[in-house]
């Protein structure tokens, strides 16, 4: 029988013809040349992983054997001289940690699998390789540089302008090369060349931190880049790193300091010896370039009369270039991106340009995040200008109010000297719009301009489809917005003077992005990100990382936290998260329990509530009426009653016998708590003197929707009336609320589940394809291409929708 086992990046979609035994090597939190994929990596026992597929039945594997090598020669003669793992027992094919000789920084492994099956066993598959990074700061070699204040030019406002700083430097090599490698951290956002070709793919680079926590680089090979003489150039945009709002609400934002640089290129010669170019003060810096201004609110403003010529290749004339200075060294530790980072990953073609007055509305068909690509037309001096909208005003005008005060618009100031047919667009800013406002362009035709989609990049590993064209479009409506949202984190919008990664919209929303989305790698980095923004008293904050100043030690929001550490576990299989993250969590429990727990066992601290449910006025974003609101406290209690299990979960997976034992007796009192305190028993009169009264009605607090959810799908009911609190909720849905939804972001993330679970997947399916107010369907019927964010988008308070 023919075996045979290829071995993909972890990022790879495997798609493969019918055939004999044949396993997919997925490598596991690799980064991996074969995909471009700019990340070396810096744990000392990285993970492996592969995926068996066969045309035959019931295919099992019984074992596997590894070999890691130090060079793809040894590996090719069979010799595993970093790991040898032997034949081992095991069906595990997943997350399988290295266990060899240490592994050198900046140094190329390779290996390979076979795997035995019920079936037979397999051969060696093919080769893959990873490249480890730098682990430390005794690694780096180098300074930090830049230019640790304003350029002549800029302003720092509400409204920053900070121009882009351009750094260079040129280098000879006199030896044969073997091996180049780069390691680059940019703050915020970085393009890096060498000899005039960009490196990478990807876009808004590195991924977004807490600056003063994790920095993250990247790590290209560049071996095929370098020539004798050579030249290397960085561009330096602001990101998040040289905070949007500068001098504006400072106890809200903190700010982390002006665009900088540290780089390390370690070339490898052919005898052995090497060599590294790092970044000091002989490295030489401008901020007169082309990108006057880029601001993630605001837009990119890009001069080509300013252009730099070949500033990123030899024989440049850099003399009026000042040196580059050795600016203050950021508290944040540096570490690998271990995640594929944000690239273009679709294009579009708008749908139609109408002229109005002297400029165009153009219409792209999709709510989206990106950026629009044009072809460069007018006279020097000429400003091009696009403003980003994501819906019209009735007279055809784009719609701006839900932006705030961010200004959403890109400049590009023509400088004649372009080549013909030659394209611009933005490099350190994204917008999120459908429509585009273009003033300053000649006779715009749709040609001219080609929309790109800026997202994670991640394989798209579902699709949905049914016979309800309704549902199919809110399937499609939440599929753009979720992608539109992933940009280094979740956020929560990406159009407005906001963007923040609030956690309380991907808590159990991350389950259901993940049946879309291979988003563990993004969502792993993201546990990191919250972790590492946990205040030393416990406290867990409302965004994170925390570019606003939001710890309100709400329950909700940060109890996303473990339910991001439990879908890695449960849709991945990757139980390193809990483990990461189990402490900090614990540490929040006992804050929480011991500041906010009543002698009761009630948790009284809530700050956000069913946040969003329909108000009870079109116009409004928050309802005021009490029969809509459900208690906070049953909200808050409720859910640490669900921490509390998915902390028993953890501690047992961890074999943390004790932990276990406690977070179950702490459940148990405080699910007795719960019943005592909220639920109530409403009983009926009897039409036969003498019988037994029968209850009537059995609920929780006021009996809105999401206060019998929440106790339905957290385990919470007494068996006895588990199935009338499940009535209660449906007759809220079919009689108070006439068939339609009345749940905010709390309530919504358990209600289809739970509706299904109990035996009501016909009121998920109203729920799902209503076309009515208040539904996702009367959102699609109303035009709309993604999920807005409240169910009046369309009506209410443009300051928070």
């Amino acid at each position: 029988m023919n075996k045979k086992i290829l071995i993909l990046s972890f990022l790879s979609v495997l798609f493969l013809a019918a055939g004999p035994i044949r396993a997919a090597i997925d490598v596991t939190n690799l980064r991996t040349e074969q995909l471009k994929n700019p990340s070396g990596i810096d744990t000392r026992q990285p993970r492996l992983g592969w995926r068996i597929e066969s045309d035959e039945q019931n295919v099992m594997q019984t074992a596997y054997h590894i070999l890691v090598a130090s060079s793809p020669e040894l590996l090719a003669q069979g010799k595993g001289d970093m790991w040898d793992s032997g034949k081992v027992e095991t069906d595990a094919s997943q997350w399988i940690t290295y266990q060899g000789e240490n592994l050198k920084r900046n140094a190329p492994y390779f290996w390979k699998v076979k795997v035995y099956t019920n079936k037979g066993e397999s051969d060696w598959s093919s080769p893959a390789f990873w490249s480890m990074g730098l682990f430390n700061e005794a690694d780096w070699q180098g300074q930090w540089i830049g230019l640790d204040r304003a350029a002549p030019g800029d302003s720092e406002t509400q409204w920053s302008r900070l121009a882009a700083r351009y750094l260079r430097k040129e280098f000879a090599l006199k030896k044969e090369i073997k091996r180049a490698t780069v390691h680059i951290a940019g703050m915020g956002l970085y393009e890096l060349f060498i000899n005039g070709q960009r490196i990478g793919d990807q876009v808004l680079a590195p991924a977004p931190t807490d600056y003063r926590k994790t920095i993250l680089y990247n790590t290209y090979d560049v071996t095929s880049q370098l020539q004798q003489e050579n030249a290397i150039g960085v561009t330096l945009g602001n990101g998040r790193f040289y905070t949007m709002r500068q001098n504006y609400k400072p106890y809200k934002i903190p700010t982390f300091g002006y665009p900088k640089l540290r780089l390390n290129l370690i070339v490898e010669y052919a005898d052995g010896s090497k060599e590294t170019i790092a970044t000091n003060t002989s490295w030489k810096l401008t901020t007169e370039g082309p990108v006057r201004s880029n601001n993630e609110y605001d837009g990119e403003e890009y001069d080509a009369r300013k252009e730099l010529g070949n500033w990123t290749q030899t024989g440049y004339d850099d003399t009026k270039w000042m040196p580059a200075e050795r600016v203050s060294i950021p508290s944040g530790t540096l570490r690998a991106q271990m995640m594929p980072g944000m690239k273009v990953t679709e294009t579009l073609k708008p749908v139609s340009i109408q002229k109005m007055g002297d400029k165009y509305i153009m219409d792209t068909g999709q709510n989206l995040a990106g950026w629009v690509r044009f072809r460069i037309k007018g006279q020097a001096g000429d400003s091009i200008r696009l403003h980003f909208a994501e819906r019209l005003e009735s007279d055809g005008e784009i719609f701006t109010k839900n932006l705030r005060d961010a200004h959403c618009t890109d400049i590009y100031v023509v400088s004649g000297r372009e080549p013909q047919g030659a394209t611009w667009a933005p490099r350190f800013v994204y917008h999120g719009f459908r429509y585009v406002e273009i003033s300053g362009y000649p006779d715009a035709k749709t040609e001219d301009f080609v929309v790109e989609v800026v997202e994670d990049e991640m394989d798209h590993t579902g699709s949905f489809s049914c016979s309800n064209e309704t549902l199919n479009q809110v399937i499609r409506n939440a599929f753009w917005g979720i992608r539109s949202n992933y940009k280094g984190m979740p956020v929560d919008c990406p159009q407005r003077n906001e963007r923040q990664p609030w956690l309380g919209d991907h808590a159990m929303g991350c389950w259901g992005e993940s049946m879309f989305f291979d988003n563990h790698a993004m969502y792993n980095k993201w546990a990191r990100d919250i972790r590492e923004a946990q205040r030393e008293d416990g406290c867990i904050p409302d965004v994170a990382p925390a570019y606003w100043n939001y710890y309100s030690d709400n329950v909700t929001w940060p109890a996303t936290l473990p339910l991001v550490c439990d879908m890695l576990f449960t849709n991945y299989g990757d139980i390193r998260p809990i483990e990461d993250n189990y402490p900090a969590i614990k540490k929040w429990v006992s804050h929480i329990r011991e500041y906010y727990m009543t002698k009761d066992y009630i948790i009284t601290k809530d700050k956000y509530g069913d946040w969003c449910v329909p108000p009870e006025s079109l116009e409004m974003i928050h309802s005021q009426d009490p029969a809509r609101k459900t208690d906070g406290a049953l909200i808050a209690t409720a859910y640490y009653l669900k921490v509390l299990q998915l902390m028993h979960r953890f501690a047992s997976l961890q074999g943390l016998t004790t932990d276990a034992k406690e977070w179950e007796d702490l459940e148990h009192k405080m699910k007795d708590a719960f019943n005592a305190h909220f639920l109530h028993i409403k009983e009926g009169t009897s039409l036969v003197p003498g019988h037994t009264l029968y209850p009537d009605s059995v609920f929780y607090g006021n009996n809105t929707v999401t206060a019998n959810i929440l106790p339905l799908a957290f385990g919470l009911v007494p068996k006895a009336h588990i199935k009338e609190v499940a009535k209660n909720a449906v007759t809220t849905i079919i009689t108070t609320n006439k068939g339609h939804i009345s749940t905010g972001v709390i309530g919504t993330q358990w209600l289809m589940r739970e509706l299904t679970r109990r035996g009501h997947a016909d009121i998920a399916y109203l729920l799902a394809t209503n076309d009515t107010y208040p539904s996702w369907g009367y959102m699609a019927a109303q035009g709309a291409t993604t999920i807005w964010e409240l169910w009046n988008g369309d009506t209410a308070n443009p300051g928070m929708n």
